[in-house]
């Protein structure tokens, strides 16, 4: 097996003076170590032996520094999560900021961070954030989990150098993944054999100095890491970081947990199938459908093709595109943006020229790490729609979400109908009409009802009272629950589940007490306090009806005063004036009945109006306002979301 000379990513410390060693010991501590540094090469050559992946045995470098957990630095899932932090409630997220105190936005970033996240993809970045920060409360942490991964790596990511593009080899078992690998470095890195599984642990080569807090990042350790053979060709694969993985199917847990953890991380994938496992059903169903968004930073290479005869390559690379299109990964044909689509044979090096060729193209575009983002963004995007997206539009009858007049005014109906407003105005047109027949009828009748109060012992149980019996406050009670339950189903008709559950309990918490507030309301705002208002006229009627009794009185006692002889006998004078203080009092009291008509249903209806706007204004203030706010944030929210999944996504 052929050994490697290997490349640093750092000048050799051997030929320095010895009087900078201190700067030498300063800068080894900061920079990236592989384990192949020449210095230990040029002091070790003796005792180096070389194993199968190419490091010299015995001769182990140090581990990047573990982070807290014991991960390497920059491993996924270091440090604080960007959906615990990354809001306008908390600590914004990484990807806002970039070395020490220098926003990632400033153009004079340092030589390996330039401006990745401008422009529209960093308002959707922005608007991920405000959508994380306005949704922490509505929706567990399971629904946003993926959200805030994306938040964190694209932070994660913005910090490390934009001049490489780390591209994954992934395959299954036996695709020759590894001899592809090992084609396009020119040297053998990674082991190949019958063993399977050959590569247990990913390993890295990178074109181009810088390339440390990427594998850290990676989690690749300094003794996986490579550097290709020096060609002429070289620069064409300046910036490329390439990382061999472990078999996506391998029996070994611990290898497909590696696939899955770095093809999370990397800028693009290289898909590495042969001609018998390229339809594979775990390849389709677990990487290439759900990653079918992810098409422009995707290459799909048939490799092997030298073991078919004739045009056979040809057939099942056309099969191959044909599973790519039923998965939904757009090819990069024509000059559409998709997937490269590639056959080749890394054994022969047919085809190999090709795949250099587009990958130093796909490299120098340093595009890469941005497509892979907005691509996430997508997914995100999609996975988040059922949470976000509302579904009025589709429904039939309903232009749009929340709550309509129609509804609040049906609202305030209910409640009126609850506390019983029109009972208080008929209640109080009847109160308005005793009032004026008091003050207008004849004293007479009114000197009988006074009688009839006074011996009757129950007349005071008899009197109305404004508060209800039991059974109307428990009918009552349910008016008000039926009438919140309804209201809270209208405002939450088509918004998606969690936002209409939490609209709900908004309308249930301000449900609990709206009876017995009600029911005070009933008191202080049903009949009015003291007498009603008497109209200008009343006083004209009290007047005549006087005069209806005086003309009574006197034709009486002028009748009497004839009788015992005081009088002279003249019948016909006292009869006709009491003829017409007895006729003319009900007539007065008749006329003053058609009067008060309309004054008292005025008075009835305004206090209905008054208790049903008490009523409405209780209900708004309990329910309708916490309903409102509940779906402001949804509006809210809803925007967000709509300018992080701009790219791919329309809404009603």
């Amino acid at each position: 097996m052929t050994a490697v000379t290997a490349v640093t990513d750092h000048t050799d410390h051997a030929d320095r003076p010895d009087d900078d060693t201190a700067s030498r010991a300063r800068e080894d501590e900061e920079i990236w170590d592989d384990g192949l540094i020449a210095r230990r090469v040029n002091e070790h050559s003796e005792n180096d032996e070389a194993d199968g992946t190419g490091t010299p045995a015995g001769d182990e470098a140090p581990r990047p520094a573990p982070a807290r957990g014991g991960r390497p630095r920059g491993a996924a899932g270091a440090g604080p999560s960007a959906y615990d932090k990354s809001s306008r409630y908390g600590r914004s997220s990484g990807y806002d900021s970039g070395h020490g105190t220098t926003s990632v936005y400033d153009i004079g970033a340092s030589r390996e961070t330039t401006a990745l996240y401008e422009g529209p993809l960093r308002g959707r970045l922005d608007a991920l954030r405000e959508l994380i920060g306005l949704s922490r409360t509505r929706l567990d942490s399971t629904t946003l989990a993926e959200a805030g991964r994306v938040l964190d790596e694209a932070a994660a990511r913005r910090r490390l150098s934009d001049r490489h593009t780390v591209v994954a080899v992934a395959g299954a078992t036996g695709s020759g993944k590894s001899t592809l690998f090992n084609a396009l470095a020119g040297v053998m890195i990674s082991e190949t054999g019958v063993r399977r599984p050959t590569t247990a642990a990913p390993i890295g080569c990178s074109w181009t100095d810088g390339a440390a807090g990427l594998f850290d990042r990676l989690g690749i350790p300094g003794r996986l890491r490579r550097r290709p053979l020096q060609s002429a060709d070289g620069d064409a694969m300046e910036g490329l970081v390439l990382v061999d993985l472990p078999d996506h199917d391998s029996a070994a847990e611990e290898h497909r947990e590696h696939v899955d953890r770095i093809l999370r991380l990397v800028d693009a994938v290289i898909w590495v199938v042969d001609p018998e496992k390229y339809a594979d059903a775990m390849l389709h169903e677990r990487y290439l459908r759900p990653m079918a968004g992810h098409a422009e930073v995707m290459f799909v290479v048939l490799n092997q093709v030298d073991r078919l005869p004739g045009d056979a390559a040809d057939q099942v690379l056309d099969d191959l595109r044909r599973l790519l299109d039923e998965d939904g990964v757009a090819l990069g044909e024509h000059g559409e943006p998709g997937a490269t689509v590639l056959a080749l044979s890394a054994l022969t090096g047919q085809g190999v020229g090709e795949l250099r060729e587009a990958l130093g193209q796909f490299t120098r575009e340093r595009g890469a790490a941005t497509r892979r983002l907005e691509a996430d963004l997508d997914a995100v995007a999609a996975d988040l729609r059922p949470v976000y997206a509302a579904e009025a539009a589709h429904a039939p009858g309903r232009a749009r979400v929340g709550l309509s007049e129609e509804a609040r005014e049906e609202f305030a109906d209910r409640l009126a109908e609850a506390v019983g407003a029109t009972a208080v105005g008929q209640a109080a047109e009847r109160a308005w009409r005793r009032h004026a027949n008091k003050a207008c009828g004849t004293p007479w009748l009114r000197l009988w009802r006074w009688y009839e109060a006074r011996r009757s012992p129950y007349s005071s149980i008899l009197r109305p009272t404004l508060r209800p019996p039991v059974d109307e406050e428990a009918t009552a009670r349910a008016r008000v629950e039926h009438a919140v339950r309804t209201v809270a189903d209208e405002a939450a008709a088509g918004l998606p589940t969690p936002w209409g559950q939490a609209v709900r309990e908004a309308a249930a918490r301000g449900a609990e007490g709206l009876p017995e507030a009600l029911d005070e309301l009933a008191l202080r705002a049903g009949l009015p306090q003291g007498r009603p208002p008497r109209p200008g006229w009343w006083p004209v009627a009290v007047l005549a009806q006087a005069a209806m009794t005086l003309l009574q009185i006197v034709g009486g006692l002028w009748l009497v005063g004839q009788i015992v002889g005081l009088a002279d006998p003249n019948l016909g004078v006292p009869v006709l004036l009491m003829l017409s203080g007895i006729l003319g009092g009900p007539g007065v009291e008749w006329l003053s009945r058609m009067a008060v008509r309309g004054p008292a249903r005025r008075y009835g209806f305004e206090a209905e109006r008054r208790l049903r706007e008490a009523a409405a204004g209780c209900g708004r203030a309990r329910v309708l306002d916490p309903v409102a706010a509940e779906l402001l944030r949804y509006r809210e929210v809803r925007e967000q979301y709509v300018r992080m999944a701009r790219r791919n996504a329309s809404f009603g």
